[in-house]
C-alpha cells in the first residue's frame, strides 16, 4: 500500500512535467506546419511577434525562475542564483561562439538560398544552432517543476511555447526554400522539437538532486533566457525599422505574463 502511494505521488508529480515537455514540442510543430503555408512573414508583424515573446520571455525568466531561486537560497546562499545567472549566460554565450546569429541568416536573399551552396551550409549551421538552443531551453523548462509552487514552471513554459512557434517556422522555412523535401523538412524539425524533451527531462532531474542545487539550475536557466532575449531577440526586432512597434509588443508580453505569474 506505502509502494502504491509512493507511486501515485510520483505520477502526480511527473504528470506536469511531461504536459510542458509535450505542449513545447507540439508548439514547435505547429510553428513547422504554418511555415509549409506562410512562406515568408512581413518584417513589421514578424518583429511585433518576435518583441512579445521577448516580453514573456523577459518577465518568465525573472518572475519565474531568477526570483523563485532568490528566495530559495536565502539572504545566507545569495551567491548561488548569481553565481547560476553568470553561468547560464556564459553557457549561452560559448554556444553562440560556435553557432551564427538569427539576424545572419534571415537576411539572406530567396534566389541565393537556390543557387548558392554557401548559403546552403549557413542555413544547416542555423538549424544546428536552433537545435542546440533547445537543450537549454527544455532545462529552463523542467527544473522549475522541482519548486513547491509551480506557477513559475508554467509562466516558463508557456513564454517558451509562444516563442517556439514562430521559431518552428524560422526554421523550417528556409529549409523549404532551398530544396529540402517538406517530409524530411518536418522530421528534421520534429527532431529539434524532441531535444527540449530531452532538456525539458534532465533540468527536472538536476533540480531534484539537492536544496542547494535547485536555485542554480532556476537561476542557471533564468540566465541563459536573459542572454537569449537581449543577444538576439531584443536586436532583431530593432534591425528592420520597427523598433517602436517591437517595444510596446515586448512591454505588452512581459505586463501580459506579470499578470500571469502573479
Amino acid at each position: 500500500m506505502l509502494l502504491f502511494t509512493q507511486n501515485t505521488e510520483l505520477l502526480y508529480r511527473m504528470s506536469p512535467v511531461w504536459i510542458s515537455a509535450i505542449g513545447l514540442s507540439l508548439a514547435t510543430i505547429m510553428g513547422t506546419l504554418i511555415g509549409f503555408f506562410v512562406k515568408e512573414l512581413p518584417h513589421k508583424w514578424n518583429d511585433a511577434v518576435l518583441g512579445f515573446c521577448a516580453g514573456i520571455m523577459l518577465a518568465a525568466a525573472t518572475l519565474g525562475l531568477i526570483v523563485p531561486a532568490v528566495q530559495g537560497a536565502g539572504p545566507s546562499h545569495w551567491w548561488l542564483p548569481a553565481i547560476g545567472v553568470a553561468v547560464g549566460a556564459l553557457f549561452l554565450n560559448v554556444l553562440d561562439l560556435l553557432t551564427p546569429h538569427l539576424h545572419k541568416i534571415t537576411g539572406l536573399d530567396m534566389e541565393e538560398h537556390r543557387n548558392n551552396k554557401s548559403s546552403v551550409n549557413r542555413i544547416l549551421l542555423f538549424v544546428m544552432a536552433v537545435a542546440i538552443h533547445k537543450l537549454p531551453e527544455g532545462m529552463a523548462t523542467g527544473v522549475g517543476f522541482n519548486a513547491e509552487e509551480l506557477s513559475g514552471a508554467w509562466a516558463v513554459t508557456l513564454g517558451i511555447a509562444l516563442q517556439n512557434i514562430p521559431e518552428g517556422m524560422v526554421v523550417v522555412t528556409p529549409l523549404l526554400l532551398v530544396g529540402v523535401k517538406k517530409m524530411r523538412a518536418f522530421l528534421i524539425s520534429l527532431a529539434i522539437a524532441m531535444l527540449e524533451v530531452i532538456g525539458v527531462w534532465i533540468g527536472y532531474g538536476l533540480g531534484a538532486i539537492s536544496q542547494y542545487l535547485l536555485p542554480v539550475m532556476l537561476a542557471f536557466a533564468g540566465g541563459a533566457m536573459l542572454y537569449v532575449v537581449s543577444d538576439e531577440m531584443i536586436p532583431e526586432t530593432h534591425a528592420h525599422g520597427y523598433q517602436k512597434l517591437a517595444t510596446y509588443a515586448l512591454l505588452l508580453g512581459f505586463m501580459v505574463m506579470v499578470f500571469m505569474v502573479e
